[in-house]
């Protein structure tokens, strides 16, 4: 004959101020302690992870026989109302159960009695918290993959458009040499590419089940943490109790991942702000993603680009908020960690916030090459192919760097762009290098003009409209590769 397995017996008692550990005090908690310590206005956001951890750890005491399948069906039930309270907002969430563990608890106790108590049977807070952010984590992460992904095809979009648009490419904010602007936000899209390998990377770490340390030295329970980790679809357990409760390195490795993703579009709001300057005037923003001023009436200020290159800062803080939350605790876990929730939290969202604005932003950025051609006239940005043009030919580099450092010279001497001197006015400019101005054919003007410039950088990476092109393919096929 089967014997059915029998719950452990559920505490009948309750403490006279509610908590579920204060048998051990003689006096109740301060009110201000109580507010001070309670995690519940901010940690409830992991309601739907921490219902879903709970009901996999049911699952797996009902499966191993430490509680009878009355239980597991009385939980069941009780998380399913819970769950629904939760969505329709009618859930009541009491500072004085401090978090959204004890909140959820206590409520599922008040509905299915010695059920609800027996719950937490083999694990600890300790393990419940790190697990239920872990879950929240992951989730979080495949949301700032998929929006970036929608980033790098707007931003393909537009490359896409302008892979022959010339702009100048920038050193130093002076004008270097010519590229287009399809090749720019190209670079955009290779950033981003490493941010969302970082955030994958992240996700493989964080994708590790705590439930099952326990407190810091794991259970004398029968438990099969396996079970829970599929359910869960963890792809593996933590391998240390001490280690599993008590370290946010996976948090801290998010929040790097996020400070560079969002210096990364930090880096491109600087330059949207720089060129929709009226003393540069490359682009325009819509106006939606503009405002005004309050007393000049002509302003049309670029405040969502802005506000990305400040929020990027709040990240920065919250990078170095984990890490220094972190740095002097001793193993296992400590009240400290109940400070990583709120950083982590908010570089997600600011995250999130931002791509979902940049996504639209930079898919209404309207272009202005008039403005671009112009600036390349100013800058003399081919200088270096014509000193490529005389290497070529066969003029030492450095010679060759010498007779058109004398051309750019020259040019300014007559106030023009290195393109605009004729052939003759060049050999002219050039003659105390030896061998160079004899070398100046007819040609040379064709290494000056922009067509030519862009043209010879054909290669993989390179500024040629084609090369852009063949990597706005190749970028497509990995985004839909996935």
């Amino acid at each position: 004959m089967t014997t059915k397995p029998k719950s452990p017996p559920a505490t009948s008692a309750t403490p006279a101020d509610g908590k579920i550990w204060s048998g051990r005090f003689s006096e109740p908690v301060s009110d201000l302690v109580k507010r001070y310590t309670a995690s519940v206005t901010f940690d409830r956001r992991m309601a739907a992870q921490d219902i879903q951890g709970s009901l996999a750890h049911a699952r797996m005491l009902a499966r191993q026989g430490v509680i009878a399948a009355q239980d597991l069906a009385d939980i069941e039930r009780g998380m399913a109302q819970i769950r629904s309270e939760i969505e329709r907002g009618e859930f009541d969430w009491n500072l004085d159960d401090e978090d959204v563990h004890l909140n959820i608890e206590k409520r599922l106790t008040a509905l299915v009695g010695d059920a609800g108590k027996r719950l937490h049977t083999g694990r600890s807070r300790n393990d419940q918290v790190a697990t239920d952010i872990r879950l929240w984590l992951v989730e979080t992460i495949d949301e700032i993959l998929a929006l970036i992904a929608a980033f790098q095809r707007r931003l393909l979009d537009v490359a896409e458009e302008h892979a022959a648009t010339p702009m100048p490419g920038f050193t130093h904010l002076q004008v270097a040499q010519p590229v287009t602007f399809g090749h720019h936000l190209l670079a955009y899209y290779e950033m981003t590419r490493r941010d969302a390998d970082r955030f994958r990377d992240c996700r493989r770490r964080a994708n590790r089940l705590p439930l099952g340390a326990a407190a810091l030295a794991g259970t004398s329970y029968p438990i099969d943490r396996e079970f829970v980790a599929r359910e869960l679809g963890f792809d593996e357990v933590c391998r240390n109790s001490l280690d599993a409760v008590s370290d946010r390195d996976f948090a801290i490795e998010f929040c790097a991942a996020a400070a560079l993703l969002m210096t990364h579009l930090s880096r491109l709001s600087e330059e949207l702000i720089l060129w929709m300057s009226p003393r540069v005037g490359f682009i325009d923003l819509a106006d939606r993603f503009c405002t005004g001023s309050s007393i000049m009436p002509q302003k049309k200020n670029p405040d969502v680009p802005e506000l990305v290159r400040g929020k990027t800062g709040r990240v920065n803080g919250d990078l170095v908020a984990l890490l220094t939350l972190m740095k002097g605790q001793p193993l296992a876990y400590n009240k400290d960690n109940q400070e990583d929730k709120e950083p982590l939290f908010d570089a997600a969202d600011t995250v999130i916030d931002t791509l979902r604005i940049y996504a639209d932003m930079i898919g209404g950025v309207r272009v202005k090459p008039a403005a671009m051609l112009a600036a390349l006239a100013q800058g003399h940005a081919t200088a270096t192919d014509l000193a490529d043009y005389l290497v070529k030919k066969g003029l030492p580099f450095r010679d060759a760097h010498e007779a058109v450092a004398l051309a750019v010279r020259a040019a300014e001497e007559r106030g023009v762009d290195l393109a605009r001197l004729d052939l003759a006015q060049l050999r002219a400019a050039v003659a105390k290098v030896p061998g160079a101005a004899e070398r100046l054919g007819d040609d040379a003007r064709d290494a000056l003009s922009i067509e030519g410039s862009l043209a010879a950088r054909a290669h993989v990476g390179g500024a040629a409209p084609e090369a852009v092109r063949r990597e706005i393919a190749r970028a497509r096929a990995e985004l839909d590769a996935g």
